[in-house]
């Protein structure tokens, strides 16, 4: 199969097109053929690092899969060859979802809903269900809550948004101002660009802060919060409130859902071949995206 290799430590230029073997499914273990693969910055600063969570160089990268079951191992049930999938297999280990097939436990997957294509489904695993488990599973946010989201118009952003709305939440954005108008059409009500604002000086009494950039970004949004509120990180691994998503069968299902009652929708920003993936990162790392980057595997 053809697969993107990370090579060594570096830049866009060491993900490289290799020839693999075709993994073949073990017990409770399905085999996807990969129409599309998402693209997050946890697949560029591993590359940076040329390593994945303790998987050095060479690996194949990626998490975000969508695609269709080719074969199944011994004892699943769940799907059949055939059946139409999407998820984010065995994170942090990589998933490998960079090439034609991928292997992994069927309880890592969900149908994937009719409504998506295959490139727009593999746009929402990761994202997704960070978001949700930060919204959702860890804060419990509730209707009238005043949540504050950084780089609303990200990967996670877009997203987060759209479900602290679904929740009935009061919802903050920070933007570029150009990217005002995408915000306020995914449901927010407050919009603050941090290029020309503070904006520890234009909100206050948040229930909740979902910080996806880290740095200063940290103390200056706890200082917003009410008494009572919580503060989540998605950046860093050495600070107490940092959070990091997990395969989550019942996540993904309450996703579809809401994309099946039209209250959440995946926007993609750029759409690369298997063999763009050095593009697709390049472009990634300009931290300029509206929504989500997507490799397509199958034409």
């Amino acid at each position: 199969m053809r697969a993107i290799s990370v090579q060594r430590a570096g830049g866009p230029e060491v993900l490289t097109e290799v020839e693999l073997p075709r993994p073949e499914p073990g017990p409770v273990e399905i085999l996807v053929r990969v129409h599309a693969a998402g693209v997050n910055p946890t697949d560029w600063k591993s590359r940076a690092r040329g390593q994945a969570f303790g998987a050095p160089a060479p690996y194949v990268p990626g998490y975000d899969v969508s695609g269709v079951v080719e074969a199944v191992g011994p004892g699943v049930r769940m799907y059949a060859p055939g059946d139409e999938v999407f998820g984010m297999p065995l994170f942090p280990k990589p998933a490998g979802a960079y090439a034609e097939y991928v292997v992994a436990p069927p309880r890592h997957f969900a149908r994937k809903p009719a409504s998506l294509d295959h490139v727009t489904a593999a746009g929402l695993p990761l994202a997704g269900l960070t978001a949700w488990q930060s919204l959702v599973d860890f804060a419990n946010v509730q209707p009238g809550q005043r949540v504050l989201i950084h780089a609303a118009a990200g990967g996670v952003g877009h997203l987060a948004v759209q479900i602290a709305k679904a929740r009935g939440a009061h919802v903050i954005g920070t933007a570029s101002a150009k990217k005002h108008d995408f915000v306020r059409s995914l449901g927010a009500d407050e919009l603050i660009d941090y290029r020309t604002e503070d904006f520890t000086k234009a909100t206050a009494d948040l229930d909740l802060v979902l910080d996806t950039i880290g740095g200063d970004y940290g103390p200056r949004s706890r200082s917003l919060l009410r008494p009572t509120g919580t503060y989540i990180s998605l950046t860093s691994p050495a600070d107490e409130h940092f959070l990091l998503v997990e395969p989550d069968h019942a996540g993904m299902l309450a996703l579809v859902d809401l994309i099946e009652k039209n209250h959440l929708a995946v926007t993609l920003d750029t759409v690369f071949p298997l063999a763009g993936a050095p593009k697709a990162h390049e472009h990634g790392e300009t931290a300029t995206t509206t929504g989500k980057i997507v490799l397509k595997v199958t034409n």
